[in-house]
């Protein structure tokens, strides 16, 4: 004969007499379907992977992991953007939590036309949205990975002809004021790479972004205070962290360098 339900113990609720705070406590890795609107008015139908946290007091034995995975589904398909916020706060409110952590990964696509022949086709970003609550204040944060090409300047001056060249990761993470497009972020990395990427490149195309990196030599330091300096000036930006990581060609190691600001 099955028990009741209302008979059935809650245990996470129960008192825990170890005295100990958690700082954070959730889920991992669970993919969800979102929607992310971009720059020019579409909408980019992906999956995101979650991260959720919050803090847990000393009294309490567990947290009740069921309703992060609840709270996500409360939204089906139409977690936005725009929504992560409210996620956020009614996640802190559901578990009853003093503070709470959210990072939504997902690929984004820009639909990129080759710099000479036009053609295009899409090229994939890795972005994170992250997301810390609590009663007093909230900070939203935005990490984009953009894929650059990089050619070192000492290469170029040594050598009689060529360079050394390697594909970068510059990784921005961002706090926000206020709103800022992906695109916004990605374009600023990519004007002050040696070139950026695209996904395909006719020969004419190729040539350009040959040539264009050759005339615009950049080490690890150059970009991370290229892009610095930048993000400086944009009144949106609060504070940042900027990494970028050359993937050296002629090394095996990669070459790297870091600038935090506010952080």
């Amino acid at each position: 004969m099955r028990t009741p339900q209302k008979n059935i113990a809650d245990v996470q609720s129960s008192p825990d007499l170890r005295q100990i705070p958690i700082d954070k406590v959730g889920i991992r890795h669970l993919r969800h379907p979102v929607r992310v609107k971009d720059r020019s008015g579409g909408d980019q139908h992906t999956i995101a992977t979650f991260n959720m946290y919050v803090d847990l007091p000393h009294n309490f034995k567990g947290t009740h992991m069921s309703r992060f995975v609840e709270l996500l589904n409360s939204h089906e398909r139409e977690i936005t953007v725009s929504s992560f916020k409210d996620i956020l706060h009614r996640m802190r409110e559901t578990l009853g939590a003093s503070s709470g952590h959210i990072e939504m990964r997902f690929p984004y696509f820009i639909n990129k036309a080759a710099p000479v022949s036009g053609v295009k086709s899409l090229l994939d970003y890795e972005v994170t949205l992250i997301g810390e609550a609590s009663a007093e204040q909230t900070h939203l944060t935005v990490k984009v990975v953009v894929p650059v090409t990089s050619l070192c300047p000492c290469s170029k001056e040594i050598s009689d002809y060529g360079a050394h060249n390697q594909r970068s990761h510059v990784t921005v993470t961002a706090r926000t004021r206020s709103f800022v497009w992906i695109e916004d972020l990605i374009n600023l990395v990519e004007r002050e790479a040696s070139c950026e990427i695209f996904g395909l490149l006719k020969r004419p195309d190729e040539k350009y972004v040959t040539e264009r990196a050759y005339d615009n030599p950049k080490f690890v330091e150059d970009m991370v205070r290229d892009v610095a300096a930048r993000l400086n000036s944009d009144e949106r930006i609060d504070g940042y962290m900027i990494e970028s990581e050359n993937f050296e060609s002629i090394h095996n190691h990669s070459a790297y360098a870091l600038i935090r600001k506010n952080m």
